[in-house]
């Protein structure tokens, strides 16, 4: 990303305040989310730049670097513009305004280093780096925590995607050299230290996305819901997944399909990594960190069964090259693998990834180093 390419540009416009927030990566923790577990995200090193200023009239005025698309548009609920980029925009003026902040309208150029589609949520950096400096600009006084929130609603309500908080959690909150341990039941977090000396972070993307990742999403959610509701009749307060163990679930095995319990022992399962990991992390013990990462990815693809073929031969790929931990990371069906690779084993590891993988599949895979940092910030 050319940070001075877009500051000319803007500054050739109109001028104003620089502005910043992440995309994200999860280390470990997938599907936990809607079971009322635990995630552990960080915010990296590549995000979406803003440059705003406001131009004191009731309209919008944004232009997507990237795409070198413009558009413009007012702040009530009718002007809701027809470019996908901009409802982001606009959702986030709106949820502003709902909550009592005055926001006047504003001139603003944007771009971003968060590769599309690969998983590093380049939506939620976007919605948090406009939450974040309309919320500076205009001296609103709202919280962190609301302002995450407002990126979620922005999702609901504007773009149409039911998603958690975790992502712009991380964009927000994120701190160089942590990741957060977010309860995603009693929003409750802690930082966690992860300074891993000596290894490198990178994602490898297998460009492949395969259709039925939603209809398979709802259905593990219904999967959770019944063991959940088989469980409950014996231990009431039970009523999510965060709260069974494996003496639970086993008690009501043949009550449930074979296909339900084992989608509930992954969550389960992957419950309890997530702690070890962060206690592990704790201690600076990167090695049993990564011993945790491949048992997610053996549970998402034997159990959960969210994995594909090209996300399990990247993550054999890992073993036999002495990755240190290796797992396919978001929803599954498709996307990357996160590696936590040993520093001199990090360019072998690449070169045999990109060429057995391109050699195998047609095409090559796509390659983010990572290094975690702070989240939303103003620049300029």
């Amino acid at each position: 990303m050319d940070v001075n390419a877009i500051k000319e540009k803007f500054q050739e416009l109109y001028g104003g305040y620089l502005y910043f927030s992440p995309g994200r990566i999860n280390l470990i923790g997938e599907h936990t989310d809607y079971n009322g577990g635990f995630v552990l995200p960080g915010a990296i090193d590549k995000g979406m730049l803003a440059q705003i200023k406001p131009n004191g009239t009731d309209k919008i005025r944004a232009f997507a670097f990237d795409l070198n698309e413009k558009a413009e548009f007012g702040m009530n609920e009718e002007d809701l513009p027809e470019q996908g980029w901009a409802k982001y925009i606009f959702g986030v003026v709106r949820e502003i305004i709902k909550r009592g902040g005055k926001v006047g309208g504003f001139d603003t150029v944007f771009s971003g280093d968060v590769p599309l589609g690969a998983g590093l949520s380049s939506s939620a950096a976007l919605e948090s780096t406009y939450a974040f400096a309309l919320n500076d600009i205009y001296n609103l006084g709202i919280d962190k925590f609301e302002l995450a929130k407002i990126g979620q609603a922005t999702e609901h309500n504007y773009v149409g995607v039911k998603c958690g908080i975790m992502d712009q959690f991380a964009s927000v909150f994120g701190k160089e050299g942590s990741l957060i341990r977010l309860d995603c039941r009693s929003l409750e977090y802690e930082y966690v230290p992860f300074d891993p000396k000596g290894y490198k972070v990178v994602l490898i993307d297998s460009v492949v996305k395969h259709e039925l990742a939603s209809s398979a999403y709802n259905k593990r959610r219904e999967s959770c819901e019944a063991v959940v509701a088989a469980i409950k009749k014996r231990h009431p307060e039970v009523s999510l997944l965060r709260d069974a163990d494996m003496a639970m679930l086993n008690e009501v095995k043949t009550e449930v399909s074979a296909e339900d319990y084992m989608r509930a022992e992954y969550v389960i399962e992957e419950i309890q990594r997530l702690l070890d990991a962060c206690e592990a992390l704790k201690k600076g013990d990167y090695e049993t960190v990564g011993q945790k990462m491949y048992e997610t990815h053996a549970g998402m693809s034997k159990l959960y069964e969210v994995s594909c073929e090209e996300l399990d031969f990247l993550n054999d790929i890992a073993k036999t090259c002495g990755v240190t931990g290796s797992r396919v990371m978001g929803g599954g069906f498709g996307g990357c693998t996160i590696n936590l690779v040993p520093e001199a084993k990090y360019d072998a590891f690449i070169e045999k990834a990109t060429s057995e993988f391109t050699k195998k599949f047609g095409k090559a895979p796509k390659v983010y180093p990572v290094r975690i940092g702070d989240g939303s910030r103003r620049l300029a």
